[in-house]
């Protein structure tokens, strides 16, 4: 009996042990104590922790398509039911019929994971940098920024009609890491002299960027009028990471991604005007599918966009002119109004005259337009022979400081509603830094130079006017049926890629009319009369990506070939120029005829068809008309602010 009894008592006890130790086991895989996870396989209690894919972000995972060469690539395109004709021999691999969802916004600081989907596209690597600025004493401060200015040895240039812009060379692009492990401390960069460090730690193909934007507190400037001082906030950046060549897929890619994650910095005071901007995204996004007569659909990425979006700034948009500046370099466009920099100086004009669009009190401006002229700053200010550009960037930094001095506009967002276009190639340059926060409309538009945003900037079209009273003169070409001619090109020697063509073209094909510099003729007729009877006409670089030959022949209705990789054509946001150009990479010239002979004759058709529609969206008139160059240039700032506005702390 004793026995017995004994037995039950060390039974029970057993028991209660592994009763004891079970419950322990669930204790520790529940609060996820250290070792917590020692028995996985047997208990599934406890909380899952997200895969690596599950943190795709959103922008990746609603907008995929699969396009025929083996990866996803996003859209933002919504099936608008236009497509007709022949878009699908330009665009077979596009289904049109499938909706794609519209992009939304991630909040990188959220608690929970994020969604995950079936099979999301994972970049391979990613440069994560992490930007900590201190604030500095005066929101413009902006001394000694021409020494941060790259040394220019070149001398100013003039171009003609058959040459694009003389420059020097472009700063070396930033090269992202190639290091899986190692963490790169770049040297620091400097903006109103407050030295900012990056830490890039590669984990992903694109930047996320923690940088800071301003608020203000009430601070003095040098001429006793009031400026504000800044104090850190959090913004979210990502910013994407480039080969060698950028290509029209790639660059839409990057768009996307800029515009999901890259915003301007939070103003430090809230207007009418930032609620009105955040609900012309809201109505942009989910515009309705319309059909327009107006506007041929296969042209544009989303025509029912676009065309909300253009209603929208025809109905509420309003600009502010800044008065300040001095003739001849401020305010006055009739000295660019002919010539290949004629775009800066017809924008300059219509904006100026305009009673629908300009607003003589700033804070009802949803932007401010600061009207210099990139090409009076380089004739007026550049030493033939200097090598040097610091006065021409120092003469836009005094004027940012009268600016910040006079206004607080431009210290309420940083300056990033106010914008600026300038066609001249050293633009870029000369506002990287004390401009790098506005809207630029830059002809030079290198997606690859430092600089130029995707997103925020604009390329703008340059364009050659003949004749500053009939911008018009020669408008129009021979029907298709009468273009006996394959390919044509004539011009300056400007650049590497100009005689690489020659050596491989000129004068070796009759069907190829490779030409140098043509003779001189009255009214440029020899050029002219070439781009009326060629097929293709050929746009390649000069020295800098853009090209008045681009916008040429659109005018004469000739199918453009542009070579000039990394070139971010004009509207890229809104137009889909693969559906109306020929893109050939400055590798493949010596192969430039075969290119161009595979393209079906009834591709060819439709291709020229469709140059002859977008023609509309490139042409200067006197007095503006709807849809011309001067909306279009508009058009792309305000879609670009509407969609870079910061919505934390606004909606």
């Amino acid at each position: 009996m004793g026995h017995e009894v004994q037995y039950i008592l060390e039974s029970k006890r057993l028991v209660w042990l592994v009763a004891v130790v079970f419950a322990g086991v669930i204790m520790f895989q529940y609060f996820e104590f250290p070792y917590g996870d020692i028995a996985p396989s047997l208990f599934s209690v406890g909380r899952t922790q997200p895969s690596a894919s599950s943190q795709v972000p959103e922008s990746l995972v609603n907008h995929t398509r699969f396009d025929g060469s083996n990866h996803t690539k996003p859209v933002d395109t919504l099936d608008d039911g236009n497509n007709v004709g022949f878009e699908n021999d330009i665009h077979p691999e596009m289904n049109r019929d499938t909706d794609y969802s519209t992009p939304k916004e991630i909040d990188l600081d959220a608690a929970s994971p994020l969604p995950t989907s079936p099979a999301p596209l994972v970049p391979p690597t990613m440069v994560v940098t992490v930007v900590i600025e201190t604030p500095p004493p005066t929101a413009l401060n902006i001394a000694g920024l021409e020494n941060d200015i790259r040394p220019d040895n070149s001398t100013s240039q003039e171009k003609d009609s058959d040459a694009v812009s003389s420059s020097p060379s472009s700063p070396t692009p930033l090269t992202p890491s190639t290091t899986d492990h190692d963490t790169v401390i770049s040297p620091p960069t400097t903006l109103d002299n407050v030295s900012t460090p990056h830490i890039d730690v590669p984990n992903s193909d694109h930047d996320v960027k923690e940088s800071v934007a301003t608020q203000m507190s009430p601070a003095t400037a040098a001429d006793g009028s009031s400026v504000k001082e800044v104090t850190p906030v959090k913004e979210v950046h990502l910013k994407p990471i480039m080969g060698d060549v950028v290509t029209m897929s790639d660059m839409h890619d990057i768009l996307l991604y800029n515009r999901d994650s890259v915003f301007s910095p939070k103003p430090l005071w809230p207007l009418a005007v930032d609620q009105e901007l955040l609900d012309a995204r809201r109505q942009i996004e989910n515009a309705p599918i319309i059909k327009d007569r107006e506007l041929y659909s296969p042209l544009y990425r989303n025509v029912s966009k676009f065309k909300r979006s253009y209603e929208l700034m025809e109905k509420i948009l309003k600009v502010y002119i800044y008065k300040e500046g001095e003739k001849p370099i401020f305010h006055q466009p009739k000295a660019v109004l002919s010539g290949i920099y004629a775009s800066e100086g017809w924008f300059m004009k219509h904006m100026k005259e305009s009673k629908e669009f300009v607003t003589k009190d700033p804070k009802q401006a949803h932007l401010l337009y600061l009207p210099f002229s990139s090409r009076m700053l380089e004739e007026k200010l550049y030493v033939t022979g200097s090598g040097s550009r610091d006065n021409l960037v120092a003469h836009l930094k005094n004027y940012l400081h009268l600016i910040a001095g006079r206004y607080d506009s431009w210290n309420r967002t940083g300056g990033s509603d106010h914008f600026l276009v300038a066609c001249h190639d050293w633009a870029t340059d000369e506002t990287r830094l004390a401009m790098d926060t506005c809207i630029r409309a830059l002809c030079n538009s290198d997606v690859k130079r430092e600089g130029f945003q995707l997103g925020k900037d604009v390329s703008l079209a340059e364009t050659y006017v003949q004749s500053s009273q009939n911008p018009l003169r020669e408008l129009g070409g021979k029907p298709s049926s009468q273009r006996s001619i394959l390919a044509f090109f004539a011009g300056q020697m400007h650049g590497y890629v100009r005689p690489i063509l020659l050596k491989h073209w000129e004068n070796k094909d009759p069907d190829m009319k490779i030409f140098g510099k043509l003779k001189k003729a009255k009214g440029n007729r020899n050029y002219i009369n070439y781009m009326k009877t060629s097929k293709y006409c050929i746009c390649p670089k000069g020295y800098e990506v853009n090209s008045p030959r681009v916008v040429e022949a659109i005018f004469h209705e000739c199918v453009p070939v542009i070579i000039s990789d990394n070139f971010v054509p004009p509207f890229f946001e809104i137009l889909d120029w693969e559906s109306f150009a020929v893109f050939v990479l400055e590798k493949d010239i010596p192969n430039l005829k075969n290119i161009l002979l595979s393209i079906s004759h009834r591709r060819y058709l439709v291709m020229q068809q469709r140059v002859k529609r977008v023609q509309q969206h490139f042409l200067w008139h006197v007095k503006p008309v709807k849809y011309d160059l001067f909306h279009m240039i508009l058009h792309s700032i305000w879609y670009n602010r509407v969609f870079s506005i910061n919505p934390i702390g606004l909606e």
